[in-house]
């Protein structure tokens, strides 16, 4: 493979050169023996390429992600299906607040006894409800959206756990 030297000369996209990859930021993506597609080396997904838009867009994700080449670096497509955006919001916004008001309102409609040992925990429930809620729909979004440094992270975590 012919790698390309970092400079600020605007080139095209091509199958024979190495880019750094549009997701991950850290791999490198370069042309796949006899197919018209790239491939990262660190983050492992495959990408189709339109040479003459100079785009590429992954092909192993659920979400479609494009990127158009500029000449230097990558620049994202925004194919943002509306719809299917607001659904997540909405569907994540309800998963965190539907199970914290369900436990603050119980809560608050049977406390506890003022003298119990146990009066602040009502308190402490309702906030690790919400806090645990956060961080499930903060994944979900994370892997729909496929966040340059949550891919990173995740191609990382993975090569230190699979090392013998």
């Amino acid at each position: 493979m012919k790698r390309s030297p970092q400079s600020t000369i605007s080139r095209n996209l091509s199958y024979q050169e190495v880019y750094t990859c549009p997701i991950c930021r850290h791999g490198e993506i370069a042309g796949m023996t006899l197919m018209d597609a790239f491939a990262c080396n660190f983050c492992r997904h495959i990408f189709t390429a339109n040479l003459r838009e100079q785009s590429v867009q992954v092909v192993d994700n659920s979400h479609p992600l494009a990127w158009r080449w500029n000449g230097q670096t990558w620049r994202g497509l925004h194919q943002v299906d509306g719809d299917q955006t607001v659904l997540i919001w909405l569907i994540g916004l309800i998963l965190v607040v539907l199970p914290s008001a369900l436990v603050g309102l119980a809560s608050y409609m049977f406390p506890p006894l003022d003298d119990s040992p146990s009066s602040s925990v009502p308190l402490l429930w309702t906030s690790l409800t919400f806090c645990l809620h956060f961080i499930l729909v903060a994944w979900l979004v994370a892997e729909h959206h496929q966040f340059p440094l949550y891919v990173a992270c995740k191609v990382r975590l993975q090569g230190l756990t699979n090392r013998p």
